[in-house]
């Protein structure tokens, strides 16, 4: 996610406070499920975990969606 300045140019150093070990984990463990689940770079689907830990690559805990729904299932549980 960039961050930038009041003159548009990106935040580099908000950047990198950001991106702490435990998120830089979470990526990681994200994009593990996409290998796991067959998808490609530019594939327009996205692997969803469906008890929204992505720590947990199990196979029965994903499934393949449109990025549409994954965005509206994160939406409702934000609501909640």
């Amino acid at each position: 996610m960039p961050f930038t300045k009041p003159n548009g140019e990106r935040d580099y150093k908000r950047e990198k406070e950001w991106e702490s070990k435990e998120r830089k984990k979470e990526r990681s463990e994200r994009n593990k499920a996409r290998v796991i689940m067959g998808l490609k770079n530019g594939d327009p689907r996205v692997v969803d975990h469906i008890d929204n830990n992505p720590k947990n690559n199990k196979k029965s805990n994903l499934r393949i969606v449109s990025k549409k729904t994954n965005l509206k299932k994160e939406a409702n549980r934000k609501k909640a």
